[in-house]
């Protein structure tokens, strides 16, 4: 279940997309206590997260030395929600024009998910 979700350019560095999602977060979850991120959201986003949403970000990193393909921990939830999303024609390309239009189709397509499963 994705709980808050943000669409920008390809121009925006990942850290500061973190930020606008988190943002969008901040009092929403007060229950919310972990943040799992991937190992390229390095610098102060970690220290920012805590003060914006009062969670702790984790980031998962790579093993030193890694060269081959190795599942790390709960990046995969991360891969099949994407995964699940291609599935549905109309965010398997990039269709929209405007981001909130791209970020309502997603919220439809996780709401169709979740009521399929609920039934």
């Amino acid at each position: 279940m994705i709980l808050a979700l943000v669409v920008h350019a390809a121009d925006v560095q990942d850290r500061d997309g973190a930020r606008r999602v988190l943002y969008r977060m901040r009092g929403r979850y007060p229950r919310l206590v972990q943040i799992w991120a991937d190992g390229s959201y390095t610098g102060t986003l970690a220290r920012w997260a805590r003060q914006w949403t009062h969670a702790v970000l984790t980031l998962v990193h790579k093993r030193l030395g890694q060269a081959t393909f190795e599942v790390l921990p709960k990046r995969w939830i991360i891969e099949r929600t994407f995964a699940w999303l291609g599935r549905y024609r109309r965010l398997s390309k990039d269709y929209e024009h405007r981001p909130r239009s791209s970020e309502a189709w997603i919220y439809l397509a996780m709401i169709h998910l979740m009521v399929r499963r609920l039934a």
